[in-house]
Protein backbone atom coordinates (compact mmCIF):
# COMPACT_ATOMS: atom_id res chain seq x y z
CA UNK A 1 0.00 0.00 0.00
CA UNK A 2 2.70 2.32 0.90
CA UNK A 3 4.38 1.95 -2.38
CA UNK A 4 2.04 1.73 -4.47
CA UNK A 5 0.75 5.48 -2.96
CA UNK A 6 4.41 6.47 -3.32
CA UNK A 7 4.20 6.02 -7.18
CA UNK A 8 0.64 7.42 -7.14
CA UNK A 9 1.58 10.81 -6.33
CA UNK A 10 5.14 10.48 -8.03
CA UNK A 11 2.87 10.10 -11.57
CA UNK A 12 0.63 12.49 -10.51
CA UNK A 13 3.21 14.85 -9.90
CA UNK A 14 4.66 14.07 -12.90
CA UNK A 15 1.41 14.63 -15.03
CA UNK A 16 1.26 18.01 -13.50
CA UNK A 17 4.73 18.98 -14.16
CA UNK A 18 4.13 18.54 -17.61
CA UNK A 19 1.03 20.47 -17.80
CA UNK A 20 2.72 22.96 -16.55
CA UNK A 21 5.68 22.92 -18.90
CA UNK A 22 2.76 22.81 -22.15
CA UNK A 23 0.77 25.40 -20.37
CA UNK A 24 0.97 28.82 -22.35
CA UNK A 25 3.56 31.35 -21.16
CA UNK A 26 2.62 34.36 -20.76
CA UNK A 27 3.42 37.27 -23.20
CA UNK A 28 5.33 39.95 -22.32
CA UNK A 29 4.79 43.06 -24.27
CA UNK A 30 6.86 45.56 -24.81
CA UNK A 31 5.96 49.31 -25.53
CA UNK A 32 8.14 50.77 -28.50
CA UNK A 33 8.38 53.94 -27.68
CA UNK A 34 6.99 56.48 -30.36
CA UNK A 35 9.30 58.28 -32.27
CA UNK A 36 9.17 62.07 -32.21
CA UNK A 37 7.21 63.78 -34.68
CA UNK A 38 9.45 65.20 -37.19
CA UNK A 39 9.66 69.09 -37.65
CA UNK A 40 7.93 69.92 -41.34
CA UNK A 41 9.66 73.51 -42.65
CA UNK A 42 7.01 75.46 -43.54
CA UNK A 43 7.14 77.91 -46.70
CA UNK A 44 8.73 81.38 -46.01
CA UNK A 45 6.25 83.61 -45.46
CA UNK A 46 6.83 86.72 -48.01
CA UNK A 47 5.86 90.10 -46.38
CA UNK A 48 6.01 92.43 -49.91
CA UNK A 49 3.61 89.56 -51.26
CA UNK A 50 0.75 90.10 -48.44
CA UNK A 51 1.50 93.84 -48.75
CA UNK A 52 0.56 94.06 -52.15
CA UNK A 53 -2.70 92.18 -51.61
CA UNK A 54 -3.79 94.88 -48.70
CA UNK A 55 -2.71 97.64 -50.77
CA UNK A 56 -5.05 96.13 -53.84
CA UNK A 57 -7.70 96.34 -51.29
CA UNK A 58 -6.84 100.25 -49.55
CA UNK A 59 -6.81 101.08 -52.99
CA UNK A 60 -10.82 100.52 -53.93
CA UNK A 61 -11.54 102.62 -51.24
CA UNK A 62 -13.44 101.83 -47.83
CA UNK A 63 -15.65 98.56 -48.49
CA UNK A 64 -18.57 99.58 -46.98
CA UNK A 65 -21.83 97.64 -47.66
CA UNK A 66 -23.34 99.25 -50.93
CA UNK A 67 -20.39 100.75 -52.15
CA UNK A 68 -18.21 100.22 -55.01
CA UNK A 69 -15.45 99.32 -53.26
CA UNK A 70 -17.54 96.69 -51.34
CA UNK A 71 -17.94 94.58 -54.97
CA UNK A 72 -15.37 95.30 -56.19
CA UNK A 73 -13.41 93.86 -53.21
CA UNK A 74 -15.49 90.48 -53.88
CA UNK A 75 -14.87 89.97 -57.47
CA UNK A 76 -10.99 90.62 -56.23
CA UNK A 77 -10.98 88.10 -53.39
CA UNK A 78 -12.95 85.49 -55.64
CA UNK A 79 -10.21 86.01 -58.87
CA UNK A 80 -7.19 85.65 -56.22
CA UNK A 81 -8.54 82.27 -54.59
CA UNK A 82 -9.48 80.37 -57.46
CA UNK A 83 -6.20 81.48 -59.15
CA UNK A 84 -4.43 80.03 -56.16
CA UNK A 85 -6.18 76.75 -56.41
CA UNK A 86 -9.03 77.54 -53.94
CA UNK A 87 -12.57 76.01 -53.97
CA UNK A 88 -14.44 79.12 -53.47
CA UNK A 89 -17.78 79.71 -52.14
CA UNK A 90 -19.58 83.32 -51.95
CA UNK A 91 -21.93 82.85 -49.20
CA UNK A 92 -24.68 85.38 -49.50
CA UNK A 93 -27.04 86.20 -46.89
CA UNK A 94 -29.96 88.94 -45.56
CA UNK A 95 -29.33 90.62 -42.78
CA UNK A 96 -30.76 94.28 -40.84
CA UNK A 97 -27.89 96.35 -39.41
CA UNK A 98 -28.70 97.66 -36.34
CA UNK A 99 -29.60 101.22 -37.68
CA UNK A 100 -32.89 99.48 -39.40
CA UNK A 101 -31.06 99.00 -42.85
CA UNK A 102 -31.43 96.04 -45.05
CA UNK A 103 -28.07 94.40 -46.84
CA UNK A 104 -27.14 91.62 -48.49
CA UNK A 105 -23.86 90.11 -46.65
CA UNK A 106 -21.32 88.11 -48.80
CA UNK A 107 -18.90 86.16 -46.88
CA UNK A 108 -15.85 84.51 -49.07
CA UNK A 109 -15.30 81.08 -48.26
CA UNK A 110 -11.67 79.03 -49.96
CA UNK A 111 -11.22 75.82 -49.46
CA UNK A 112 -7.93 73.57 -49.62
CA UNK A 113 -7.97 69.96 -49.24
CA UNK A 114 -11.31 69.48 -49.05
CA UNK A 115 -11.44 66.04 -48.49
CA UNK A 116 -9.16 66.11 -45.61
CA UNK A 117 -10.69 65.17 -42.11
CA UNK A 118 -8.52 67.24 -40.17
CA UNK A 119 -8.73 70.68 -40.97
CA UNK A 120 -7.95 74.29 -39.44
CA UNK A 121 -9.89 77.50 -40.29
CA UNK A 122 -8.71 80.71 -40.76
CA UNK A 123 -10.18 83.79 -40.89
CA UNK A 124 -10.76 87.52 -40.91
CA UNK A 125 -13.19 90.26 -41.73
CA UNK A 126 -12.98 91.88 -44.71
CA UNK A 127 -15.60 95.15 -44.65
CA UNK A 128 -14.39 98.48 -43.66
CA UNK A 129 -16.59 100.29 -40.96
CA UNK A 130 -19.23 103.19 -42.53
CA UNK A 131 -18.60 105.99 -40.03
CA UNK A 132 -15.09 106.69 -38.41
CA UNK A 133 -16.68 107.57 -35.10
CA UNK A 134 -13.37 107.61 -32.78
CA UNK A 135 -11.38 110.10 -35.78
CA UNK A 136 -10.24 113.02 -33.15
CA UNK A 137 -11.60 115.51 -35.92
CA UNK A 138 -15.77 115.44 -35.59
CA UNK A 139 -16.25 116.32 -38.98
CA UNK A 140 -14.58 113.02 -39.95
CA UNK A 141 -16.91 111.22 -37.54
CA UNK A 142 -19.20 110.33 -39.79
CA UNK A 143 -17.28 109.77 -43.12
CA UNK A 144 -15.97 105.55 -43.73
CA UNK A 145 -13.18 104.23 -42.61
CA UNK A 146 -10.18 103.10 -45.02
CA UNK A 147 -10.26 100.08 -42.75
CA UNK A 148 -6.52 99.27 -43.85
CA UNK A 149 -5.29 97.65 -40.90
CA UNK A 150 -8.57 97.05 -39.27
CA UNK A 151 -10.23 94.15 -42.20
CA UNK A 152 -7.22 94.20 -44.84
CA UNK A 153 -4.15 93.35 -43.27
CA UNK A 154 -5.78 90.45 -41.79
CA UNK A 155 -7.12 89.28 -45.35
CA UNK A 156 -4.35 89.78 -46.91
CA UNK A 157 -2.01 87.84 -44.38
CA UNK A 158 -4.70 84.58 -45.13
CA UNK A 159 -4.28 85.91 -49.07
CA UNK A 160 -0.33 84.98 -48.97
CA UNK A 161 -1.18 81.79 -47.19
CA UNK A 162 -3.52 80.59 -49.66
CA UNK A 163 -1.01 81.04 -52.73
CA UNK A 164 1.43 79.49 -50.26
CA UNK A 165 -0.73 76.32 -50.01
CA UNK A 166 -1.05 75.99 -53.30
CA UNK A 167 2.53 75.52 -53.74
CA UNK A 168 3.28 73.47 -50.75
CA UNK A 169 0.37 71.38 -49.62
CA UNK A 170 -0.14 70.80 -45.98
CA UNK A 171 -1.07 67.87 -44.90
CA UNK A 172 -4.59 69.11 -43.24
CA UNK A 173 -7.48 70.89 -44.85
CA UNK A 174 -7.83 74.72 -45.01
CA UNK A 175 -10.75 76.61 -44.77
CA UNK A 176 -10.15 80.27 -44.89
CA UNK A 177 -13.36 82.41 -44.40
CA UNK A 178 -13.60 86.19 -45.14
CA UNK A 179 -16.80 87.51 -42.96
CA UNK A 180 -18.44 90.65 -44.22
CA UNK A 181 -20.30 92.84 -42.07
CA UNK A 182 -18.06 92.58 -38.68
CA UNK A 183 -17.45 96.52 -38.68
CA UNK A 184 -21.13 97.96 -38.65
CA UNK A 185 -21.98 97.62 -34.84
CA UNK A 186 -23.64 100.14 -32.32
CA UNK A 187 -20.50 100.93 -30.53
CA UNK A 188 -21.83 101.34 -26.92
CA UNK A 189 -24.58 99.05 -27.99
CA UNK A 190 -25.42 95.86 -28.22
CA UNK A 191 -23.32 93.90 -28.70
CA UNK A 192 -25.01 91.53 -31.27
CA UNK A 193 -25.22 94.08 -33.54
CA UNK A 194 -21.57 93.61 -34.56
CA UNK A 195 -20.10 90.87 -36.40
CA UNK A 196 -23.15 89.70 -38.70
CA UNK A 197 -20.67 87.78 -41.17
CA UNK A 198 -20.18 85.35 -38.86
CA UNK A 199 -22.94 85.12 -36.80
CA UNK A 200 -24.36 84.13 -40.17
CA UNK A 201 -22.07 81.61 -41.02
CA UNK A 202 -22.27 79.75 -37.63
CA UNK A 203 -25.64 79.66 -38.19
CA UNK A 204 -26.09 78.90 -42.01
CA UNK A 205 -22.77 76.51 -41.98
CA UNK A 206 -21.32 76.10 -45.86
CA UNK A 207 -20.77 72.45 -45.16
CA UNK A 208 -23.32 70.52 -42.80
CA UNK A 209 -22.15 69.83 -39.54
CA UNK A 210 -18.65 71.33 -40.82
CA UNK A 211 -15.73 71.07 -38.14
CA UNK A 212 -12.59 71.78 -37.51
CA UNK A 213 -9.75 71.08 -35.21
CA UNK A 214 -9.20 74.88 -34.50
CA UNK A 215 -10.20 78.17 -35.65
CA UNK A 216 -7.63 81.15 -36.12
CA UNK A 217 -9.04 84.87 -36.31
CA UNK A 218 -7.20 87.55 -37.48
CA UNK A 219 -7.98 91.37 -36.80
CA UNK A 220 -5.49 94.50 -36.68
CA UNK A 221 -2.40 92.36 -37.34
CA UNK A 222 -0.49 94.77 -39.23
CA UNK A 223 0.80 97.83 -37.28
CA UNK A 224 4.19 98.59 -36.50
CA UNK A 225 5.26 97.26 -33.03
CA UNK A 226 1.62 95.15 -32.44
CA UNK A 227 1.36 93.73 -29.88
CA UNK A 228 -1.17 90.12 -29.54
CA UNK A 229 -2.07 88.98 -26.06
CA UNK A 230 -4.08 85.63 -24.99
CA UNK A 231 -7.84 86.70 -25.09
CA UNK A 232 -10.52 85.60 -22.77
CA UNK A 233 -12.71 84.17 -25.08
CA UNK A 234 -9.88 82.40 -26.96
CA UNK A 235 -8.40 81.04 -23.44
CA UNK A 236 -11.85 79.80 -22.65
CA UNK A 237 -12.78 77.60 -25.66
CA UNK A 238 -9.59 77.29 -27.61
CA UNK A 239 -6.41 77.85 -24.69
CA UNK A 240 -4.59 74.24 -26.39
CA UNK A 241 -4.74 76.26 -30.02
CA UNK A 242 -3.45 79.66 -28.09
CA UNK A 243 -0.77 77.85 -26.39
CA UNK A 244 0.17 76.22 -29.97
CA UNK A 245 0.11 79.39 -31.58
CA UNK A 246 1.93 81.45 -29.10
CA UNK A 247 4.42 79.25 -28.25
CA UNK A 248 5.11 78.97 -31.84
CA UNK A 249 5.87 82.51 -32.15
CA UNK A 250 8.23 81.96 -29.55
CA UNK A 251 10.02 79.81 -30.95
CA UNK A 252 10.10 81.59 -33.97
CA UNK A 253 11.86 84.89 -32.09
CA UNK A 254 8.47 86.65 -32.65
CA UNK A 255 7.66 87.16 -28.30
CA UNK A 256 8.10 90.85 -28.52
CA UNK A 257 4.75 90.62 -30.56
CA UNK A 258 3.00 87.92 -29.03
CA UNK A 259 2.70 88.52 -25.51
CA UNK A 260 2.41 85.84 -23.12
CA UNK A 261 0.14 87.58 -20.88
CA UNK A 262 -3.88 86.98 -20.67
CA UNK A 263 -6.42 90.10 -21.07
CA UNK A 264 -9.93 90.38 -21.00
CA UNK A 265 -12.94 89.06 -23.58
CA UNK A 266 -13.85 90.87 -27.01
CA UNK A 267 -16.81 90.78 -28.89
CA UNK A 268 -14.71 89.54 -32.35
CA UNK A 269 -15.89 87.03 -35.08
CA UNK A 270 -14.56 83.98 -33.21
CA UNK A 271 -17.29 84.74 -30.51
CA UNK A 272 -19.82 83.32 -32.54
CA UNK A 273 -17.50 80.73 -34.38
CA UNK A 274 -17.30 79.40 -30.83
CA UNK A 275 -20.57 79.51 -29.38
CA UNK A 276 -22.77 79.29 -32.44
CA UNK A 277 -20.17 77.15 -34.68
CA UNK A 278 -18.62 75.05 -32.08
CA UNK A 279 -15.42 75.55 -33.77
CA UNK A 280 -12.89 76.15 -31.12
CA UNK A 281 -11.56 79.80 -32.62
CA UNK A 282 -8.64 82.29 -30.84
CA UNK A 283 -8.61 85.69 -31.87
CA UNK A 284 -4.76 87.58 -33.00
CA UNK A 285 -5.93 90.77 -32.39
CA UNK A 286 -3.71 94.08 -31.67
CA UNK A 287 -4.42 95.58 -28.63
CA UNK A 288 -1.85 97.77 -25.99
CA UNK A 289 -2.07 97.92 -22.45
CA UNK A 290 -1.10 100.78 -20.93
CA UNK A 291 1.19 100.45 -17.98
CA UNK A 292 0.64 103.64 -16.90
CA UNK A 293 -3.14 103.72 -16.23
CA UNK A 294 -2.81 99.68 -16.11
CA UNK A 295 -6.02 99.55 -18.67
CA UNK A 296 -6.10 98.67 -22.39
CA UNK A 297 -6.63 100.32 -25.80
CA UNK A 298 -7.23 99.11 -29.65
CA UNK A 299 -4.55 100.36 -31.86
CA UNK A 300 -4.26 104.24 -32.12
CA UNK A 301 -5.71 104.57 -36.42
CA UNK A 302 -9.35 102.05 -34.57
CA UNK A 303 -12.24 103.37 -35.97
CA UNK A 304 -10.57 106.59 -37.93
CA UNK A 305 -9.71 108.41 -41.14
CA UNK A 306 -6.10 107.64 -40.43
CA UNK A 307 -6.68 103.87 -40.95
CA UNK A 308 -4.67 103.62 -44.09
CA UNK A 309 -1.99 101.91 -45.66
CA UNK A 310 0.24 103.45 -43.92
CA UNK A 311 -0.64 102.02 -41.01
CA UNK A 312 1.15 98.87 -42.17
CA UNK A 313 4.69 97.49 -41.42
CA UNK A 314 5.94 94.44 -43.15
CA UNK A 315 7.97 92.71 -40.10
CA UNK A 316 4.57 92.79 -38.22
CA UNK A 317 3.42 90.43 -41.33
CA UNK A 318 5.92 88.80 -41.33
CA UNK A 319 5.82 87.81 -37.83
CA UNK A 320 1.72 86.89 -37.78
CA UNK A 321 2.09 85.35 -41.40
CA UNK A 322 5.56 83.15 -40.58
CA UNK A 323 3.83 81.93 -36.96
CA UNK A 324 0.65 80.48 -38.97
CA UNK A 325 2.42 78.30 -40.93
CA UNK A 326 4.62 77.08 -38.51
CA UNK A 327 0.96 75.82 -36.97
CA UNK A 328 -0.37 74.83 -39.63
CA UNK A 329 2.22 72.68 -41.84
CA UNK A 330 3.38 70.97 -38.38
CA UNK A 331 -0.57 70.21 -37.28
Amino acid sequence: MKLSKKITLFSLAAVLFACEENKPKEQVVTEVPKAPKQHVTPPDFNADSAFVYIKAQADMGPRVPGSKAHDNAVAYYEKQFKKFGAEVIIQKGSVTTYDNKPWILKNIIASYNSKAPDRILLCSHWDSRPFADKDPKIENRTKPCPGVNDGASGVGVLMEIARLASVKKPNVGIDIILFDLEDYGDDGGNPETWCLGSQYWSKNLHIPYYGAKFGILLDMIGAKNATFYKEEISMTYASEAVNKVWGAAQNLGYSNYFINQKMGGMTDDHKYVNELAQVPCLDIIHYEMNAASGRGEFFKHHHTTTDDINTIDKSTLKAVGQTLLEVIYNE
